[in-house]
């Protein structure tokens, strides 16, 4: 899941970046509203962090904006406002769900989850196949039972070729897809998160042809009928 954390305070948006990044989610920081609204354009988000109070353009702007452009992901608002009338000026522009300053970063994990739930196009349902299972939801894999120890882009990569088997991913398009937009990273990077996967899937009894190397293109996940 990639999330879009809009926050102009640098104390709060790097820890909590960290924490998310922690929880296998890919997260990427804009610092105010424009800054925002073009990484909005650059890439696809499943969750936007937008806090009320931004420079250049405020919060419930960027979010109308948003909505009016059909972004169709969730919108979860952070702000100190805490007033039934700020609530509903939020959520009347598109916003999902209103968090209020200072917050439990055990919270607004719930509240992510939460969202998570809720009939959508982007609910996140479990990932099988085979033996293989991944619960976007709690954030686990297991390999015939046996839980998967992963880094969260060992995880990432597992997600992403779970929610399309058989679909060849070059390492550029996966450097795209879970990587941050400045993040200095290369092919390599995926190679060695690739063959790490690989080794602790291995350790559980997992066929080494599950993620197969297409030589000269990239990755994809085998389908139980190609295993």
């Amino acid at each position: 899941m990639r999330i879009l954390l809009v926050e102009d305070d640098d104390r709060i948006a790097q820890p909590l970046a960290e924490d998310l990044a922690h929880q296998h989610y890919v997260v990427e920081t804009a610092s105010d509203g424009i800054e925002g609204w073009e990484y909005a354009q650059a890439a696809e988000y499943d969750l936007i962090l937008l806090d009320l109070m931004l420079p250049r353009l405020d919060g419930i702007s960027l979010c109308k904006r948003l909505r009016a452009s059909q972004y169709p992901g969730f919108i979860l608002m952070l702000t100190a406002k805490d007033t039934t009338t700020d609530k509903v000026i939020g959520l009347d522009a598109g916003a999902d769900d209103y968090l209020v300053k200072p917050f439990k970063r055990v919270e607004l994990a719930a509240r992510i989850r939460a969202l998570l739930r809720r009939p959508s196009e982007l609910r996140q349902a479990v990932l099988r196949q085979g033996e293989l299972t991944l619960d976007p939801a709690c954030h686990t894999a297991t390999y015939a039972a046996n839980r998967l120890n992963l880094t969260p882009k060992e995880y990432l990569i597992l997600e992403c070729l779970l929610h399309n088997p058989g679909q060849v991913f070059t390492r550029s398009r996966l450097l795209d897809k879970l990587w941050e937009l400045d993040c200095e990273s290369s092919a390599n990077t995926v190679k060695t998160h690739m063959a790490n996967l690989r080794q602790k899937l291995k350790g559980v009894g997992c066929k080494d042809t599950l993620i197969e190397t297409v030589h000269g293109i990239g990755y994809r996940l085998q389908t139980s009928e190609g295993v």
